[in-house]
């Protein structure tokens, strides 16, 4: 996988991740059986989005990456942002797939439902990450998803519809990136870690 935002990656093992990659990813494993109800809309899943997200699902299958990205950015986008601290109670709170898909969310969410989508898709973990950048235009912290597209690594926003190269996304300068293998911290060339003393603790959308 080409390098995230021309950054120096370095890798810590999965065991150190994130507490809060790790509860979503236990939610996640308990909602498989869900993700598949909803698939076939059997009675067990009573989300009319979860159905609506996996219908959408089963028809791109065979589809080409690209499409797949494009379309997933555009439904995931559709849903309306909401504040972690407006929906949880919580500064920081990452939602699985149906969490989100029941309640909404912030930046973050918008990523994982992204990832788990194309995860169903067939798309490799190694492919993908969910990036956190600090917005260095409107000096916020962001989340977005990064994926492998024909040797590019191309940029999932929640803030826009277009499918982005990370060519074309200055702004977002990466603090860490995650997936189900591993996180990375980003240093410059430096040996510094990128964006560590300026993100804030304000959530971008």
């Amino acid at each position: 996988m080409p390098t995230i935002f021309n950054s120096v990656e370095v890798r810590a093992d999965r065991q150190l991740s994130l507490p809060q990659w790790s509860r979503m990813s236990v939610q996640v494993e308990a909602e498989r059986q869900l993700y598949r109800a909803c698939a076939a809309a059997a009675p067990g899943c009573t989300s009319k989005a979860g159905i609506a997200w996996q219908t959408l699902l089963e028809s791109m299958r065979g589809q080409a990456r690209l499409e797949q990205v494009r379309t997933l950015n555009r439904f995931a986008n559709r849903i309306p942002y909401r504040s972690d601290m407006e929906v949880w109670g919580k500064s920081d709170y990452w939602a699985s797939p149906l969490e989100f898909l029941r309640r909404t969310g912030d930046c973050e969410d918008y990523a994982i439902l992204k990832y788990y989508s194309l995860r169903q898709l067939g798309v490799p973990a190694s492919d993908m990450r969910m990036v956190v950048v600090q917005d260095t235009v409107r000096n916020l912290a962001h989340a977005v998803l990064v994926v492998l597209v024909d040797g590019r690594l191309l940029v999932l926003d929640n803030l826009t519809n277009a499918i982005l190269p990370q060519e074309r996304t200055p702004q977002y300068v990466p603090y860490y990136s995650i997936n189900e293998e591993a996180r990375w911290a980003h240093l410059d060339r430096t040996g510094t870690q990128l964006a560590a003393a300026g993100v804030t603790r304000s959530r971008s959308r």
